[in-house]
């Protein structure tokens, strides 16, 4: 008998997010034993709520209104268009899926909601059951991070503990790229690229004055730097010095100024890349000092910001210079006019290798993707890199001059609740920039230029959606 697929959004929102449901939905209309696609607004929270909506129906509706099937061959396609043609999608299809994948933040809408030990309290997870038995639901694809992967893992756990033919099945997203059992995560490359492309062009700024600057930019990431590393790909092409400072390493103010003051006598223009998450050797936050540590999300994760100004105070109290901080912060999430093509192609195929492995019953299990060759040597390992399990969908379209993954399956077991960091030996001995292999890692990942498609100047994006019955 055939089940309906469930798929929901959780976490903060990407640019690419979308990609992968994108993927969903595409691979659930071309599956014999999934019958209804139904999508949960406002993640998990919207699965107890049963605020569903019919994806397929939904989908059909918009390419009919957006790309009529009767002028199908005069429908214009963006790369990614090209991209799904390549795939066996129609050009209707092509057109529609280009644009929902282009379509930054959650189209379904997030919640940040962690539920509780089923083994200390069962009735989140009963009613959840309830709710899938009731819409016939045999598949749960959740796309999102660290605890959205652990709400996954909870919920398959209980599913098998409980005897239900209910396969759960994660999808990766993150911009802050610390999910462990994946090489990279979707929705990195694209923050990277923007985050890369911003400095750049922050630069330009800097080099107008005439006068000492120094530039500070502060970047995303709680706990682990890889947003701030991007910073070490517009060093290398940039023509100022860098001074990048990541969380994996502890901040000395005293030779953060003496950085400052020895840059500045090899250049009067310097920028200083900074992740908003960075403690000095006490384990204290910067963002804290001269404040409290603030507020947390419904993750309990503070909410951090602010370590870009404590470092601009540090130089104004050492020298006299032109000084400015900035903070990308909500920026660097969805900047759907600069996607990497590397990130909305592996986002999207991610999500079809989820479905794949939902109707091969891989309950408990997080679609995944590992190198297995990049710019360097093939036989280099990268972090996250673990042997397949599953390789459904194969090999990706190589990226960029020897660069290609392997999409694979990871036990939802060995990614929930943990967070992957930064090599320290990736960092220079300086303290202030990035090896050779970090840049090897980073560079394939914002390969590729692809944009969501703009009307009269501006970005046209896909909306959804209407709420669906039983």
């Amino acid at each position: 008998m055939k089940k309906n697929l469930l798929v929901a959004q959780s976490g903060g929102p990407t640019a690419v997010i979308n990609a992968s449901l994108s993927g969903v939905i595409w691979k659930a209309m071309q599956e014999e034993k999934i019958d209804k696609i139904y999508g949960a607004q406002h993640g998990i929270a919207g699965v107890f709520s049963e605020e569903f909506v019919e994806l397929k129906a939904c989908a059909e509706k918009q390419m009919e209104e957006h790309f009529p099937k009767k002028e199908e061959e005069s429908i214009l396609l963006s790369p990614f268009g090209d991209f799904l043609l390549e795939k066996g999608s129609t050009r209707q299809e092509a057109a529609y899926f280009s644009r929902l994948a282009q379509t930054p933040a959650a189209a379904l809408g997030s919640c940040r909601l962690k539920l509780k030990n089923p083994q200390e309290d069962p009735r989140e997870f009963q009613e959840l059951l309830s709710v899938f038995k009731a819409w016939n639901i045999g598949y749960f694809l959740y796309i999102g991070g660290n605890d959205s992967m652990d709400t996954a893992w909870k919920l398959s756990a209980y599913c098998k503990e409980q005897g239900e033919d209910i396969v759960v099945v994660g999808v990766p997203k993150t911009i802050d790229n610390d999910l462990e059992g994946i090489d990279h995560c979707p929705g990195f490359g694209s923050s990277a690229k923007y985050i890369a492309a911003s400095l750049l062009e922050l630069e330009r700024e800097c080099l107008v004055y005439d006068t000492k600057y120094v530039m500070i930019v502060e970047m995303m990431g709680r706990n682990a730097g890889w947003l701030t590393a991007a910073a070490a790909l517009s060093a290398e092409k940039g023509s100022i010095p860098y001074l990048i400072y990541l969380e994996e390493q502890s901040f000395s103010k005293e030779q953060f100024q003496k950085d400052v003051e020895k840059a500045l006598q090899q250049s009067d223009q310097v920028m200083v890349a900074v992740s908003e998450g960075i403690k000095d050797s006490n384990g204290k936050f910067l963002y804290t000092y001269g404040r409290e540590e603030g507020n947390k999300d419904a993750f309990g994760h503070s909410i951090a910001g602010g370590a870009g100004g404590v470092l601009e105070q540090m130089i104004l109290e050492k020298m006299s210079v032109k000084t400015r901080s900035i903070e990308f912060n909500l920026l660097q999430r969805c900047a759907g006019h600069l996607l990497s093509k590397t990130d909305v192609e592996e986002s999207f195929l991610l999500g079809a290798q989820a479905v794949e492995l939902a109707v091969l019953g891989e309950n408990g299990k997080m679609s995944s993707l590992r190198r297995i060759s990049s710019e360097q040597n093939s036989s280099e390992k990268f972090p996250g890199q673990k042997d397949s399990e599953n390789s459904n969908t194969g090999k990706s379209p190589k990226a960029g001059s020897g660069y290609a993954v392997e999409y694979s399956a990871v036990p939802l077991s060995a990614v929930a609740n943990r967070e992957k960091k930064i090599p320290l030996s990736w960092i220079g001995k300086d303290g202030h920039s990035l090896e050779e292999e970090a840049l090897a890692y980073l560079r394939p990942l914002i390969l590729g230029e692809y944009s969501c498609d703009f009307v009269d100047g501006l970005p046209q994006y896909i909306s959804f959606f209407e709420k669906s019955g039983k």
